[in-house]
C-alpha cells in the first residue's frame, strides 16, 4: 500500500497566508520535501515529520528535478502522508506537472493544495488591485526564465505585452531583456512599474519606476525573490515609492 503525495502551496512567506488545509497537512506529514523559498516561519508550523530540503535557486547548486520526482515516489512507497511543500502556488511556475506525472506513472495518489502566489500578495500589499474597471481587464503571469538547454523564446513577452497588467516572475536577472522585448512590442517606456522583493517576508521591500527603468531597479534589488509588476494599476504605487530606493512596504 502506498501513501499519498500532496503538492502544497506554502504561499509567499508569511505563515498566516497558508490555507487551513495546508497547515493541517504540515502537522500530519510523515515527510516534507520543501523548497528553498519556504520560510522558517512556515516550517515552524510543521509537525515531527522528517524534513528534506529539495530547493532550487537560479545559479546555485540544487537537486535535479528528476531526482526530486524519484524521491517523491520513493517517499510515498514508504510513508503514508508525503507533503511536497512549494513556494507560492504549486501550479504557477513550480514544475508541478512533472511531479504529478511522476506520481501518476508510479500509481501514487496525488492531490494539489493551492497557495497564495506572490503576485497576489504583492498587489495586496501595494493596495493596487491587478484589474481596474474599464481600464485593466486582463492579467498575464509570465516568466522569461527557462530550463537548462531549453531554446530561448519570447512567447512570454507576447503575453505580457497584450495584457493590461503583467506580473513577471524570475525576471530580475533578465530585466534588460524584459524591458527591450516589451518596448519592441509597443509598450510605452513610461508604463508604471514596481519591483517587489521578498514579498510577505520580514525583509520585504519595493522599488517604483517605469518600464524603461527596469534594469536600474533590478540592479538596486537584493538577493531575495523578485517580481516585476507592470501596468497602469501600479501608477499610484510607483509614484509613492522612491525610484531605485529600497522602500519598506510589505508587512
Amino acid at each position: 500500500m502506498t501513501g499519498t503525495v500532496y503538492l502544497v502551496g506554502a504561499g509567499p512567506g508569511a505563515a498566516d497566508l497558508l490555507t487551513l488545509r495546508a497547515a493541517r497537512l504540515l502537522q500530519q506529514a510523515d515527510v516534507i520535501l520543501h523548497d528553498a523559498l519556504v520560510t522558517e516561519e512556515v516550517m515552524a508550523l510543521a509537525g515531527p515529520g522528517r524534513r528534506v530540503a529539495v530547493g532550487k535557486r537560479a545559479g546555485k547548486p540544487s537537486p535535479d528535478q528528476g531526482f526530486i520526482n524519484r524521491l517523491l515516489v520513493r517517499s510515498a512507497q514508504r510513508y503514508q502522508t508525503v507533503v511536497r511543500l512549494k513556494g507560492g502556488d504549486p501550479c504557477l511556475f513550480a514544475r508541478a506537472e512533472e511531479e504529478l506525472n511522476a506520481c501518476r506513472a508510479a500509481g501514487i495518489p496525488v492531490e494539489i493544495v493551492p497557495g497564495v502566489t506572490a503576485g497576489f500578495a504583492a498587489a495586496a500589499s501595494l493596495l493596487a488591485p491587478l484589474t481596474r474597471r474599464s481600464e485593466a481587464r486582463s492579467v498575464a503571469f509570465v516568466t522569461p526564465a527557462r530550463a537548462r538547454n531549453e531554446p530561448e523564446s519570447d512567447a512570454w513577452a507576447d503575453a505580457a505585452a497584450h495584457a493590461d497588467t503583467a506580473v513577471i516572475y524570475m525576471g530580475k536577472k533578465e530585466a534588460e531583456r524584459v524591458r527591450d522585448a516589451l518596448l519592441r512590442r509597443g509598450l510605452p517606456a513610461t508604463r508604471p512599474a514596481v519591483l517587489a522583493e521578498s514579498v510577505a517576508r520580514t525583509n520585504a521591500h519595493a522599488i517604483g519606476g517605469t518600464l524603461a527603468e527596469l534594469p536600474q531597479m533590478a540592479a538596486a534589488a537584493g538577493d531575495g525573490p523578485v517580481l516585476l509588476l507592470l501596468g497602469t494599476v501600479f501608477a499610484r504605487a510607483s509614484l509613492a515609492l522612491d525610484p531605485h530606493t529600497e522602500t519598506a512596504l510589505f508587512g
